[in-house]
């Protein structure tokens, strides 16, 4: 069998699985970007010992349990506290000045993966002032990464890693403030995640929630089609009060999109972008 006959059928097994994922199990990849879900493919043919897509379909269909771990491979998470710092320098300087003046926040972390982020943001809003009167809504695709966020618990590497990061995004204190270390492993102060709520929502097909102040969606729309960007900056506009605060990867950007027009550049250079 030739290269291209191979790539074909790879490409159309890719495309049965994607399907399959959506009509039996609703889970929408269908405007994801094709080269990272096939990296991610490769992945799962190894991790599963499988010779073809077609056998991941077959376990993904017959096989209780199997779900869940592809999705892990699908979605798997890259994150980290106070990631690109600069971000959080930005926000902290540029945006919390114009939240302190709301009498209560909403504010949605959407792609919150194993929870990171959404740490870091409790962080910031405690340092200035502002977390007792926030509600941050967490949402995720995948339920396992939203749980381990819920129970605020990470290996002491993650917390050694966010010393720097947090210290160069303007922290005025230390990450050791916020966590207990025990038995090798950083438990966050459950204090810190109290107004936190976890909850599975999907940019590809689910509908907007709330009135947020500020939306933070970084590094996910990197892996989405043009169409499925224009939808999840649609789901944010619709989503923001006037004059509220998106912010977004240091990949991604608001040009060229349609719901372009309904925002201005606070911060190109940080992504951080204003609701008209």
């Amino acid at each position: 069998m030739s290269e291209d006959i191979d790539d074909s059928a790879y490409d159309l097994e890719t495309e049965l699985l994607i399907e399959a994922l959506y009509q039996k199990f609703h889970y929408d990849f269908r405007h994801y970007a094709r080269s990272s879900v096939k990296r991610r493919l490769q992945h799962a043919l190894s991790r599963f010992h499988c010779p073809t897509i077609s056998h991941i379909q077959a376990r993904l269909l017959h096989e209780n349990g199997f779900l869940q771990e592809l999705i892990d491979v699908i979605t798997v998470p890259t994150t980290e506290m106070f990631r690109d710092p600069t971000y959080y320098a930005a926000l902290r300087t540029e945006v919390l000045p114009v939240l302190k003046t709301y009498p209560s926040l909403k504010i949605w972390i959407a792609g919150t993966s194993t929870g990171e982020e959404v740490v870091s943001f409790c962080i910031l809003l405690k340092e200035e002032g502002l977390l007792e009167k926030t509600v941050i809504y967490a949402t995720d695709i995948n339920q396992r990464v939203l749980d381990q966020a819920s129970r605020g618990i990470y290996d002491t590497e993650t917390i050694k890693r966010a010393t720097l990061n947090y210290r160069e995004s303007g922290g005025k204190g230390m990450i050791s403030d916020y966590v207990s270390v025990a038995y090798g492993s950083a438990r966050v102060d459950p204090n810190l995640l109290k107004n936190v709520v976890f909850s599975s929502h999907s940019l590809a097909t689910d509908a907007v929630f709330g009135e947020m102040h500020l939306v933070s969606c970084r590094n996910v729309m990197i892996y989405f089609d043009r169409p499925l960007q224009n939808r999840a900056t649609a789901l944010f506009r619709d989503s923001l009060v006037r004059g509220g605060f998106l912010g977004l990867g240091s990949r991604e950007s608001m040009r060229f999109l349609d719901t372009a027009p309904a925002f201005k550049a606070l911060n190109e250079s940080q992504r951080l972008y204003q609701k008209l």
